[in-house]
């Protein structure tokens, strides 16, 4: 194997875990995020169940690669502003954090709304039995509505897994180095097509682990069948 491809080989591997990276803290981030939005949409303060309703079509009404831009660029330009007035602003925002943040936001808005439909979706009749039985309201949720409400979620929350794996590739738009974006550079610098190839075959795979994953988790949570 020449020089030229092992170097391909060692570039696309740091870049395979790069979106790796962007993977699991985007779901570490944005899982509990998740919470704190569904709540407020659920939240019987009309105002905050508006707002938090606006900011949900916001985020899920523009394209992610618009938000990767202006969670990137915004605060800069914002900083930049400061220093015109005269303020002493020395912060910098990196690619990486900005990337994390603006796929976090995205991806809890999206979780959020999964994990209204699945609170929602459990009959009434189940707090007013658990009322019945002297359970607490906190009690309630956390030992009778959670496990319905996780059994429920999980096909939809696999799509939208399966979903993020691949749009960690829209993090290179501002220009972190991630799997595809390593592989558009050296497909150029090789003349090949490889690279490209590399890269799908990565993506594949890690799809159909996340796929198997969840199948998995499903026959664990397919009890009363």
């Amino acid at each position: 194997m020449s020089t030229r491809y092992i170097k391909m080989l060692r570039a696309m591997a740091e870049g395979s875990m790069t979106s790796i990276e962007v993977f699991f803290l985007t779901l570490i981030f944005s899982l509990p995020l998740a919470v704190l939005i569904a709540s407020g949409r659920m939240s019987r303060s009309k105002i905050v169940s508006y707002l938090t309703n606006v900011f949900l079509m916001i985020i899920r009404g523009t394209p992610l690669m618009l938000q990767l831009l202006v969670v990137y660029f915004g605060p800069g330009i914002f900083f930049n502003w400061l220093r015109s007035l005269g303020y002493e602003v020395n912060l910098r925002w990196e690619r990486f954090p900005a990337a994390i943040v603006a796929l976090s936001v995205n991806y809890a808005c999206y979780f959020a709304e999964i994990y209204r439909g699945g609170i929602e979706s459990i009959p009434k009749g189940q707090y007013e039995a658990c009322k019945v039985l002297g359970y607490s309201k906190v009690q309630s949720f956390f030992f009778i509505v959670l496990p319905q409400v996780v059994k429920r979620i999980v096909p939809a929350m696999g799509n939208e897994v399966i979903t993020l794996v691949k749009d960690t590739a829209l993090v290179s738009v501002i220009g972190v180095a991630e799997l595809l974006l390593v592989a558009k550079e050296r497909q150029s610098a090789l003349f090949s097509f490889m690279p490209l190839f590399i890269a799908g075959v990565f993506y594949f795979v890690m799809n159909a682990l996340v796929s198997f994953a969840f199948i998995k988790i499903e026959k664990k949570m397919s009890y009363y069948r």
